[in-house]
């Protein structure tokens, strides 16, 4: 078959999340940018929280398919060209377990292509940091901008602590990213705000969408959330429930990943 009659798709593969208001501003409109750029391709969505995947079917009773299933169907439909792009943050865990989800139809396909996740050159770090800067440029030098990350076990998360060294090393003192679950955490973050000594705090999620994490463990009334730690602390505290797949910059860096990959 001519590389022009070739079936290609972009499958789109994010964690997911079971927030409908966040999935429309960030997961929904990344893939709708990769299907304005790349009308040829017929984009996919596939989810890799299973999870969150349950949860939508029993509630909203829609089935979003894992990777396997939308493998699956691709190929049911005569895709032979799949590019694959995640919306992950890191080549952490699940993007490892999505690649071997992948890699097992590897040879029902003619082609099989990965586009990196968001941070994964030193120079993806660098423009995701500008992206989000246009939004906060703003922030007098007196008050801190506190990003928080999700955060892995996998050796992957060490991008974490390298972007918070990058803001710094920018010129923005005043701008800190921790995680949830992993290094730098928010027992860092506490020492390093006290330490800057702001007249305020701003929250805002490091994550695709603005879901659980970021209305719970972020902005949410719990003892443990971040927002009520540094309000305990004695800052005001204002949080910006905005995934980073609502900001045009950070979809454009998903948009040069798939690029990168289709010119392979």
């Amino acid at each position: 078959m001519s590389d022009g009659a070739r079936k290609k798709a972009i499958l789109a593969v994010s964690f997911g999340t079971s927030v409908n208001e966040t999935r429309e501003k960030t997961i929904d409109i990344i893939e709708d940018s990769f299907r304005k750029a790349y009308p040829d391709y017929t984009v996919y969505r596939a989810w890799t929280s299973k999870m969150i995947i349950k949860k939508i079917l029993k509630r909203d009773g829609i089935r979003i398919p894992t990777v396997t299933e939308a493998m699956e169907q691709m190929i049911a439909d005569g895709v032979q060209e799949v590019i694959v792009q995640p919306t992950h943050i890191i080549n952490g865990i699940e993007n490892d377990l999505m690649k071997e989800d992948v890699l097992a139809f590897q040879d029902q396909v003619e082609v099989i292509r990965f586009g990196d996740p968001l941070l994964t050159t030193t120079q993806d770090n660098v423009d995701s940091i500008n992206a989000l800067l246009q939004d906060f440029h703003d922030v007098p030098e007196d008050e801190v901008l506190v990003f928080m990350g999700h955060g892995t076990t996998h050796y992957a998360n060490s991008v974490y602590a390298a972007l918070d060294y990058t803001f710094k090393d920018m010129g923005h003192k005043n701008v800190f990213l921790g995680t949830v679950e992993a290094y730098p955490s928010m027992e860092s973050l506490m020492k390093q705000v006290k330490a800057y000594r702001p007249r305020k705090v701003h929250l805002a999620p490091f994550m695709v969408v603005a879901g659980d994490h970021a209305m719970n463990d972020m902005a949410g009334d719990d003892p443990e959330s971040w927002r009520h730690q540094f309000e305990q602390a004695g800052f005001p505290v204002e949080c910006h429930l905005k995934g980073l797949g609502e900001y045009a910059g950070i979809r454009n860096i998903y948009l040069e990943h798939v690029k990168a990959a289709i010119d392979r």
